[in-house]
């Protein structure tokens, strides 16, 4: 049994995450963190830093602002943390970073699995389009509560294909201030923000006569609750080092 400490319990995300855990026999809530209160099954603290709960994993979907002390908490405690918030400093990522020498940390921009095996496939095979002489654009569309723009998980595409190509690429994210032809080494970001999408993602190639395009639609954020849920699972027990989705799809 694996048990989890929800960071963000009573948030959208940590509801979720509570809810398929009801059934699931292989883990489990038993602490909460999170500055709103309602009814729970398990005792919930407004500061992680007074969490006095054995666990085996941090579950972390809160605001990025709150992970610092996430990550001090798993250091101090030696739990493993499973850092699932976007939008995050580089500071942050840095204490992060540092942070897997001392205890496991899981760090994703995107905890859906399907996500994961297109950045696969991305690394894998741009390199084919790109020499061919295709563009690279990507378009992404989330919900009008969404602040950061491109979302992290754009940002984790882009990397997969520059990586493939050999890291030809710069990135273009704003085409309204000059008015120059694209250069063939861009690789061009859009965002569209409005209603309730979740999360939709496409990479777009764009040759002579024809257009590849990859696309990931995610229908509710159930897909990410359940990475989360497996990144937990996978993280029990490591000791140091700092993980991603990559090492748990290769486990699956």
């Amino acid at each position: 049994m694996t048990k989890i400490i929800m960071h963000g319990c009573n948030g959208k995300m940590g509801r979720v995450i509570y809810n398929i855990l009801k059934d699931d026999k292989e883990a489990q809530i038993v602490a909460g963190v999170d500055m709103v209160s309602c009814n729970t099954d398990f005792p919930v603290f407004t500061n992680i830093m007074d969490c006095d709960i054995e666990a085996d994993a941090i579950i972390d979907f809160s605001t990025a602002s709150a992970v610092d002390s996430v990550v001090e908490f798993a250091v101090e405690k030696g739990i493993p943390a499973v850092i699932c918030t976007t939008g995050l400093t580089e500071e942050t990522i840095e204490k992060i970073n540092q942070a897997s020498s001392k205890v496991a940390m899981f760090r994703s921009a995107n905890m859906s699995l399907g996500i994961n095996l297109l950045a696969t496939i991305l690394k894998k095979y741009s390199d084919v389009l790109y020499e061919a002489g295709f563009d690279v654009e990507i378009v992404e569309r989330h919900h009008n509560q969404k602040i950061d723009a491109p979302s992290g998980t754009a940002l984790l595409l882009g990397d997969a294909v520059n990586e493939g190509v050999g890291n030809k690429l710069k990135y273009v994210y704003d085409r309204s201030q000059v008015r120059v032809k694209r250069e063939r080494n861009e690789l061009g970001y859009s965002a569209v923000r409005g209603g309730t999408i979740v999360g939709d993602h496409e990479v777009i190639f764009a040759g002579k006569d024809e257009v590849v395009e990859f696309k990931h639609s995610a229908h509710s954020k159930e897909v990410f609750a359940v990475g989360a849920i497996k990144a937990a699972k996978f993280i029990k027990g490591k000791k140091t080092g700092l993980y991603d989705m990559q090492d748990v799809m290769a486990e699956i």
